[in-house]
C-alpha cells in the first residue's frame, strides 16, 4: 500500500508537470492543487512504508469485529458511487450526491447492531446530502462558472 501510494504521487507530479503554471488573479495558478496532492500522497505513502517496515501498525489489537469485512456495507457504498457516476447526467448533481450519501449512510450504519431502521434514516440521509451537495453545486455554477450537470438549466438545482 506504502508503495502503491507512493508510486500514485509521484505519477501526480508527472502529470502536473504538464499543467500551466501561470497565476490567477488569486495569485494561485491551474497546478497548485495537484501539487499539494501529489505531495501529500508521496508523504503518506513513505509513511505507511516506513510502518510497513518497522513493525507499525500490526502490534496493535484489532477492534472487536474487525476480523470480518462487512461485505453488505462495501456493496452498499460501492453501489452508491456507481449510482451516482450513473445518474449524475440524468437527475442532476445535486440529487445525485444525495442519494450516493443516503446510501452510503445506509451502507455504514448496516454495521452496527443498533442502527436505526425505517424510512426515517434515509430521509434522514437525502436532506443531509441535499444539505451538503446544494452549496456545493452553487459555489462551482454560480462563485466559480464551473458547469455541473444539473436537474433543470436554470443552475440552481
Amino acid at each position: 500500500m506504502g508503495v502503491g501510494t507512493t508510486l500514485l504521487g509521484v505519477g501526480l507530479m508527472v502529470g502536473a508537470l504538464g499543467i500551466p503554471s501561470q497565476a490567477g488573479y488569486a495569485g494561485i495558478g491551474p497546478n497548485f492543487l495537484p501539487w499539494v496532492l501529489a505531495v501529500a500522497l508521496v508523504a503518506c505513502g513513505l509513511l505507511l512504508t516506513r510502518h510497513a517496515l518497522s513493525g507499525g501498525y500490526r502490534a496493535m489489537e484489532a477492534p472487536s469485529g474487525a476480523e470480518h469485512a462487512n461485505w453488505r456495507g462495501f456493496a452498499w457504498v460501492s453501489a452508491a458511487l456507481l449510482l451516482n457516476a450513473a445518474l449524475i447526467t440524468t437527475i442532476g448533481f445535486v440529487l445525485s450526491c444525495a442519494l450516493c450519501f443516503a446510501l452510503t449512510v445506509h451502507g455504514l450504519r448496516g454495521a452496527q447492531s443498533d442502527a436505526p431502521r425505517g424510512l426515517r434514516p434515509w430521509l434522514t440521509g437525502l436532506a443531509i446530502g441535499v444539505a451538503i451537495a446544494a452549496p456545493v453545486y452553487w459555489m462551482f455554477t454560480k462563485l466559480l462558472s464551473i458547469r455541473l450537470p444539473g436537474l433543470t438549466s436554470t443552475g440552481w438545482i
